[in-house]
This record gives structure tokens, C-alpha cells and sequence, in this order.
């Protein structure tokens, strides 16, 4: 069930700190990068599906054997019109952390600052690449690393959610029976989405913020 957040100062500051993000021109040197994560079950038919025939469409039967759930993180630059899937088999912390390590240190290793937008799971901190790779490592990642959260009970300020919707109606909505099947869904739908350079066009700004949510901007600071 959807939870009205609570319009406080850590939530205005969270709020305007992500929108004024938003609204920044697009910067290839400082990527804009909105991370997320969705799980999917793996059902697998029970019987060989029928073919389409002349006159008669393809037929599935009801039953299917469960394959256990699996993991995808969807990373999406809005403004750059990409973005990356990652399947894994968890989310837990050591999960966040080696696809942190991969948009640094491969998809955006030219980039002198990333600012990356997360909801406030717990696995979605610091502390998660400290606890994988150790002290002199997270050093160094977190050296081009900038985190801003979006408020509690506000996750739909992270466009990833945007980019998880069209994944799910595009892509993963049917039935899926195994891992290898869904990274391959998931890698086809990504390299169609990159080709076509498609962007998000988010409109939710700061000032109509101020008039929806009625607060004022005494004593906000800047995170």
C-alpha cells in the first residue's frame, strides 16, 4: 500500500537535491545515472508448448514448474539514452556492489563524476561496497562517486522506476523459464533500447514541486 511520506526538511532537501539533478543539462562527463532494482519469478512450462497453425493460434498449457526468483538491476542514464541490465541470482549487498563497481570502472570509466540516484533500500549504501571490497577499494570508487536519495515513501522520484515499467511490459511480462532465457530477454531488449537511444522526459521540476507539496525553502540546504 502506497504511504503519504511525511512533507519534512530531509524530505524537501532529498526532493530538491534529485529534481534540481534532473533539470541539469546533460553532461557526458558527470553521467546522470538512475539505479534500481525488480526481482522476476522463473515459470517454466510443464508441457511442450502447440505451434500456430493455419487457423488455430499457438496453445500453452496452465501448468508450469516454479525456477525460483531472480534479480535484475536496471541502470538508466535519462538523458544519455542508455542504460544496463544486470541479472544476478540475490540483492543482497555484495550484489549492489559489484554492479556499482561495473558502471566505474567499465560503462562510465571516462567520467570524472557519476551521480547516481538510489532509493533508501538497505543494501544501496556505501557501507555495501566496504563490506565486498574492503577499505581501499570503496576509497577509490566512492573518489567519482556521488549517491543522491530520493526521500523515504518516494521512490518514484528515481526514473529508474520509469525505465523498470517499460522493461516489464516490453520484455519480462510472460512466462520465463530460466536464468540463461531471461538475460537473454533482457540483454536483447537493452541493445534494441540503446540502438534506438531512447531517453526519459521527466517534467516534474522543482518549482512545480514547491506548489504540489507547499513548502517553502527556508531553511533547506543543499546536500
Amino acid at each position: 500500500m502506497w504511504r503519504m511520506p511525511k512533507i519534512d526538511k530531509l524530505f524537501t532537501e532529498r526532493m530538491e537535491d534529485v529534481l534540481e539533478l534532473y533539470e541539469r543539462p546533460y553532461n557526458q562527463e558527470e553521467p546522470v545515472v538512475c539505479l534500481d532494482e525488480k526481482s522476476k519469478q522463473l515459470l517454466e512450462d510443464a508441457r511442450t508448448r502447440l505451434p500456430a497453425k493455419p487457423g488455430k493460434t499457438a496453445c500453452r498449457d496452465y501448468q508450469y514448474r516454479r525456477g525460483g526468483t531472480r534479480n535484475l538491476f536496471i541502470a538508466v542514464e535519462p538523458k544519455g539514452g542508455y542504460r544496463e541490465v544486470a541479472v544476478t541470482k540475490r540483492r543482497q549487498k555484495r550484489d549492489f556492489a559489484r554492479v556499482i563497481k561495473e558502471l566505474v570502472e567499465k560503462t562510465y570509466q571516462k567520467a570524472k563524476q557519476i551521480h547516481i540516484v538510489l532509493d533508501n533500500l538497505n543494501t544501496h549504501f556505501a557501507s555495501s561496497l566496504q563490506e565486498t571490497f574492503g577499505k581501499r577499494i570503496t576509497k577509490q570508487l566512492l573518489k567519482r562517486i556521488v549517491f543522491h536519495y530520493t526521500p523515504c515513501h518516494a521512490s518514484w522520484l528515481n526514473m529508474a522506476e520509469i525505465e523498470i515499467s517499460v522493461l516489464s511490459k516490453q520484455c519480462i511480462k510472460g512466462r520465463i523459464g530460466t536464468e540463461a532465457q531471461l538475460k537473454e530477454y533482457a540483454s536483447a531488449w537493452q541493445e534494441n533500447r540503446n540502438k534506438q537511444k531512447a531517453k526519459i522526459n521527466w517534467r516534474f521540476t522543482r518549482k512545480k514541486a514547491r506548489r504540489v507539496f507547499k513548502y517553502r525553502l527556508k531553511n533547506i540546504h543543499k546536500i
